[in-house]
């Protein structure tokens, strides 16, 4: 088992994910954390995340770096989102593997589960059918990170657990327009429809000056400023969100998020997940720390008759409880204070109606969510706030 001199590896410590789950280890006295920026460490680079393991030997490994977006986003970089996702799954999980990582704890997304699955979507109904089309690649990418752990476990004895997060949100979000998620992005266009309103442009530059919108920043003109807004849905005291505003979704805050997977990496093995409470020392020749007898598994090949066919290992993280997006809006209006209007473009794709996960799998495992949504949205709302001073 971990403790709290064991090396902790976070990849992709400085995004939404990673970073919460980085301080969350923090606070539990977990000091002993290596992060790598993208610019020091490209994870699609397999010589060069070799040679990171060679050099830091972690303990543990939380893959937490993503390249990820909203709609709009996956519908225009449909082979980045594949491919980059591919290489740094790929690349981490097979070093971890290389260098005798103890335990690794892969965050993927519940967009992995089909357009039509029945609600709320349990583990079991994973390739059950279609996935939606907007998110396929993305979610194709995050079916096979899953996948690989799960493989790793039943090939090599290893304790690699997926933990699939529904919608998150919270400090560190991604703000920028051209690739955020629903509720960031739709919290800055009505702060910037109120503030157009307000006229409040010096607030509005200094906006664009720390998030610039395709090249677009406080040095512009107005009139370039008041074009590029409007082009995504943001005008004088009104907003436009794509959709219809009926699609239900489930938000986690991210620093609970955090929590549960911290929670999972320190106390949740592959043996606990299946059920089978001497799944690793019978089958593995695991000790009894949970660090696994290479001799004993290596080349074992896959499948255990015995014990049946293992499938959906992964944990579903999230609230159980969902609202509308229009639900959502509402609450984010109240949070920024904003008089305007706010209109739906039922000409844009809505995605999936409705995401809501059965998290019971979690429950039993012994975490439940803190943070609900009402509170979550002011408190996002406020951290947007301080990060423009």
């Amino acid at each position: 088992m971990l403790d709290q001199q064991s090396k902790i590896y976070v990849a992709g410590h400085h995004g939404l994910v990673g970073s919460a789950i980085w301080n969350n280890l923090k606070q539990r006295g977990y000091h002993n954390l290596v992060g790598r920026s993208h610019k020091e460490l490209d994870l699609t680079d397999h010589v060069a995340v070799k040679k990171f393991f060679d050099e830091e030997q972690p303990d543990a490994v939380v893959l937490a770096a993503a390249f990820v977006g909203g709609i709009m986003a996956n519908s225009l970089y449909r082979a980045d989102f594949i491919m980059m996702n591919m290489k740094i799954q790929c690349n981490v999980i097979s070093e971890a593997y290389a260098h005798g990582v103890k335990k690794l704890l892969f965050l993927g997304s519940t967009c992995i589960y089909p357009k039509n699955a029945p609600q709320p979507m349990k583990e079991d109904c994973l390739l059950t059918s279609p996935l939606e089309y907007t998110n396929e690649e993305y979610a194709i990418a995050k079916i096979a990170g899953l996948k690989m752990c799960e493989s790793y476990n039943l090939q090599y004895g290893t304790n690699y657990i997926a933990v699939m997060p529904t919608n998150l949100y919270g400090p560190n979000d991604n703000f920028h327009l051209e690739n955020s998620h629903v509720m960031p992005a739709m919290m800055r266009k009505v702060y910037l429809a109120k503030l157009i309103h307000d006229g409040d442009w010096e607030a509005i530059c200094r906006d664009l000056d720390i998030r610039p919108v395709e090249g677009f920043n406080g040095s512009s003109s107005k009139d370039e400023i008041l074009d590029i807004l409007a082009k995504y849905g943001i005008y004088n005291n009104k907003v436009v969100l794509w959709g219809t505003g009926t699609p239900l979704r489930e938000f986690l805050w991210s620093e609970d998020m955090a929590d549960a997977s911290v929670h999972v990496l320190l106390n949740v093995n592959f043996s606990d997940i299946i059920g089978i409470e001497k799944y690793s020392s019978v089958h593995f020749g695991a000790s009894t720390d949970g660090a696994v007898d290479r001799n004993h598994s290596a080349g074992r090949g896959g499948a255990i008759p015995a014990l049946g066919e293992i499938r959906n290992c992964h944990i579903n993280v999230g609230t159980g409880k969902e609202l509308t997006i229009r639900e959502l809006s509402e609450l984010v209006v109240k949070a920024v204070g904003f008089e305007g209007t706010v209109e739906f473009d039922s000409t844009k794709p809505d995605g999936t109606m409705r995401k809501l996960i059965d998290v019971s799998k979690l429950h039993s495992l012994g975490w439940t969510h803190k943070v609900e949504i009402e509170d979550g949205v002011r408190k996002l709302f406020e951290w947007y706030q301080a990060s423009l001073s």
